[in-house]
């Protein structure tokens, strides 16, 4: 899966907030801009730091309500925080997850098999699925070194 380049992304950014009311303010284009560098999946607070760095003033709720907003609009996506802070992707491609329970890293993955994997007609006939995401977890390669 090709990652899509930053002039692509900002365009498709500034695009999609005027598209849903949404002002291009410095604070989002930094916000965001700041997420499209990241690896990570970093939560709201290391996006904080980061944000901060170029824009010092720049509030925690600024930086979470940016992120909630670009989440509803499509451009970025929320990483469920397994039981702690919610984290942020700006891959918004179909794709999955691999948490490592010892360090906690979020890693991206593509698998066609997952993608097509069928809803059961139990959870089709209760719920609406709009999206699919495998997650698995286990130990990444550097946890499984150290042990």
């Amino acid at each position: 899966m090709q990652k899509i380049s930053t002039t692509n992304a900002t365009n498709l950014f500034r695009n999609k907030c005027k598209e849903h009311g949404l002002k291009v303010t410095p604070q989002r284009t930094i916000v965001y801009t700041e997420l499209l560098k990241a690896t990570d999946h970093p939560s709201i607070d290391i996006m904080l730091k980061r944000a901060r760095k170029i824009l010092p003033n720049i509030s925690f709720d600024t930086v979470y309500r940016t992120l909630l907003s670009l989440s509803k609009i499509g451009v970025i996506n929320i990483v469920e925080g397994y039981g702690g802070s919610k984290r942020f992707e700006p891959n918004t491609a179909s794709h999955h997850h691999f948490r490592c329970t010892n360090c906690n890293r979020i890693i991206d993955f593509y698998n066609e098999y997952y993608d097509n994997i069928k809803i059961p007609a139990d959870i089709r006939e209760r719920f609406n699925v709009m999206n699919k995401r495998v997650s698995l977890e286990g130990l990444c390669r550097q946890c499984s070194k150290k042990k």
